[in-house]
């Protein structure tokens, strides 16, 4: 009885350091996810400019944005399916309560010594049919991106990581730029304002986009990719 016992405890401490185990995220997986909600975050925020580049109208988000798709990938060739979903719904989530958060701080009566309340409410005070837009257009598009990648690598071949990127991307950005500046901008600027945006978003996001595919060898390919 205490030989069953004994390889019983043996079983047992095992299995809860199998599942420990199973709970450590990799370093590369911390950083990867850090990087893609930073990544989110700032665009958001720099979006709240409309710039002029080049003889197009572009908001100052795209300049970062396009990086958080290949940040995916990135996610999910480390922690798979299921983790690169989680973080697309977190990071909207995030977004929305950092919206929030500016109208709240802009709301708030400034300090009689402070004298950039109108400043700061003019370019922190979230336009929510801009914030919801921008959101909607990253969840809808990246879990899109999600599901071509996935299927890439599950269907077609795990080999020539950059082409899984580039196929991924060229359906997810052209999406995400259509669902953006449509419901952000649609009606309220001229038609050839919102299409100026739209092509410079997809032009500069797709440019990213090649400068970037070498990251994707940057960290190692997980062993299941199932979840």
């Amino acid at each position: 009885m205490s030989s069953v016992s004994s390889q019983s405890s043996v079983v047992s401490s095992q299995s809860s350091a199998v599942r420990g185990q199973s709970l450590e995220m990799p370093l590369s997986g911390i950083l990867t996810v850090s990087a893609y909600i930073a990544a989110q975050m700032l665009s958001d925020v720099l979006s709240l400019k409309i710039a002029w580049v080049a003889g197009f109208s572009v908001d100052a988000g795209t300049f970062i944005y396009p990086f958080t798709f290949t940040l995916r990938d990135l996610v999910h060739k480390v922690l798979g399916r299921a983790a690169a979903r989680v973080i697309i719904v977190a990071a909207g989530v995030i977004n929305l309560i950092m919206a929030g958060l500016f109208a709240f701080a802009a709301w708030l009566p400034p300090d009689p010594t402070w004298p950039f309340q109108r400043e700061f409410a003019a370019v922190l005070t979230p336009v929510w049919r801009i914030v919801v837009a921008s959101i909607v257009a990253e969840v809808f598009s990246e879990l899109t991106d999600t599901e071509i990648y996935h299927l890439w690598v599950t269907r077609v071949t795990r080999r020539f990581q950059w082409i899984r990127v580039l196929t991924s991307n060229a359906v997810s950005i052209p999406l995400d730029s259509l669902i953006f500046c449509w419901g952000a901008f649609g009606g309220r600027l001229p038609v050839a304002t919102v299409w100026s945006i739209f092509w410079a978003n997809v032009l500069l996001k797709g440019a990213v986009t090649l400068a970037g595919l070498p990251t994707i060898y940057l960290v190692r390919e997980r062993k299941r990719q199932a979840g």
